[in-house]
Order: structure tokens, then sequence, then C-alpha cells
């Protein structure tokens, strides 16, 4: 079991006095088999009231309001979170079964269609149907083919946008773990399996320090169904275990944004963030 205090904090400042904004956050974990949500709290400056709910997707959101003149939207979201190793289990699901599966409920169904965001470029559908061809169940497919796109595309951050999609990210060869997120929902919703997008966060140190605040960052990576759902962290090619902290999945990262709104002001903002990660136990 790991402990991971998170701070992250993150908002706009306006290149002059906004008058109104209305917002949503989506940066608070919930609780599920094997992560235990300890403390979580949101605090807005200016100050502001809070509407929680959880969303469609099953992701905690928080909407609100500030109606008062300001330059500068602050959001700090503190939580505690207890995590254990995850359990992959082996599935020897067949491509037929794993069609009957897909079919009978929704949230598969729903995390098999491609969105802008995650529409895969023509070579890149290509290598994930000889990946397919080369295993011998759809759970040694899925994990191949979010290898492969793992090994392709070098992160590099600055190399792609919050608006990228996929396709541009295979065209540069380079993006954030956002885009390579999005090219392995796309290539394995494109043989058949369904897919969806993650958002969290990853603790960068595998051995940290007990205590010890490191810089961190939002992170994403990637789920696939074959039996179970079973997570897989492409960026860095490894499984997703205790080090990562879960805070919602949706069909890409537009589901599942940290932050998101409108406001009335200057046409001009700029976007800040800093996350930081502290391992208690």
């Amino acid at each position: 079991m790991t402990r991971l205090r998170i701070r992250h904090e993150t908002g706009f400042r306006y290149e002059g006095e906004v008058t109104a904004s209305y917002n949503e956050a989506r940066m608070l974990p919930a609780s599920f088999d094997g992560q235990l949500v300890l403390h979580s709290q949101l605090d807005v400056q200016p100050t502001a009231g809070q509407r929680g709910y959880v969303d469609y997707w099953g992701t905690r959101v928080s909407s609100f309001d500030v109606l008062q003149p300001h330059t500068r939207l602050t959001l700090t979201a503190t939580s505690v979170v207890e995590v254990r190793p995850r359990e992959h289990p082996v599935h020897r699901l067949g491509w037929e079964a794993l069609a009957d599966e897909a079919e009978r409920r929704t949230e598969f169904v729903e995390q098999l269609a491609q969105t802008r965001r995650t529409e895969p470029p023509a070579e890149l559908v290509e290598l994930a149907r000889e990946a397919l061809a080369a295993s011998d169940s759809p759970c040694d497919a899925a994990l191949a083919i979010a290898r492969l796109v793992g090994e392709r595309i070098a992160y590099l951050p600055g190399s792609t946008s919050v608006t990228s999609t996929a396709a541009d990210a295979w065209a540069a060869g380079s993006g954030v773990c956002q885009d390579i997120t999005h090219l392995a929902v796309g290539a394995l919703r494109s043989v058949g399996i369904p897919a969806r997008y993650v958002s969290g966060y990853l603790h960068p140190v595998p051995e940290a320090e007990i205590g010890v605040a490191v810089e961190g960052e939002s992170h994403a990576w990637v789920e696939w169904f074959c039996g179970s759902w079973r997570g897989f962290d492409p960026t860095n090619l490894i499984e997703v275990g205790d080090r990562h902290v879960r805070v919602g999945h949706g069909r890409d990262y537009g589901d599942v944004a940290p932050l998101r709104g409108v406001y009335a002001g200057p046409a001009g903002s700029e976007l800040f963030v800093r996350v930081q990660i502290t391992r208690e136990a």
C-alpha cells in the first residue's frame, strides 16, 4: 500500500478584469477497488460556492460561478489517497466472446466509437491489425498495441497542444501523455477492443522517499476491456500500479479535462498548472 498526498494548483491569469466566470473542475479522485480517498478538498479563489456531483462517467465534478470582478482564478485541489498494487488477471476471452460482450453493455459500445481526438491514422491502424494477427487473444493484442504506441511516440512536452489530435502526434512522432493515450485508445478501438481514456496522477519516482514533495503533473493512461478493465501506462511503458492515482475516465481528454469554463471579460488568458506529490507511507 502506498499513501500519496497530491496538491494540484491550476487556474487562469486574465489580461484584464473579468466580471464573471462559470466553471467545472474534475480534480478530486474517488474511492474504488484498489484506491481509497482519505481526504480531498477543492479551494477556489476568489471564494465561490461549489456544487458537487458525479458525472455520467463516474467522475467527481465541482461546479462553481465567480460573480465578482477578478483578474485571476486559482483552484487548489488537495487529496490524500491510499493506493494498492493493481492486479492484472490473465483472461483468455476470445474475439467472438469479446464482440458479444461488447454488444450487450453500453459502457463497452461507447468505448468503441472514435472521437475527433482519438481517430488513428491509417498507418497505426495497419500496425494494430498486424499486432492483433500475431497475438493469441484480445488481451495479448491490446498489450502489444499499447506498447507499440509508447515505443513509437517520444514524450516531448511542448510538442503538441491541448487541442492536438492523435493523428497530429503520430505525424510529429512526439507528444505528451494525453497524445500517447489518445493514440493507444484509438488503435485499440480500431481493432474492436473497447478502450477508455483515464486521467489522474503519477508519482514520478518509483522508490520515492517518504515525506519528500516532488514536482509532478496531471497524467493520462489507457484502460481496455478483455474480460475485465485493465490499465496500462503507454507513456512510461509500465503497468498501472500503486503510483497511479485515478481521477476519472471517458472517451477522450474532453470528458475529463481538469478545468473548463467560460467567462465575461478580455479575450486573453493564461493557464497555469503546478502539481506536487508526496509519498506519506
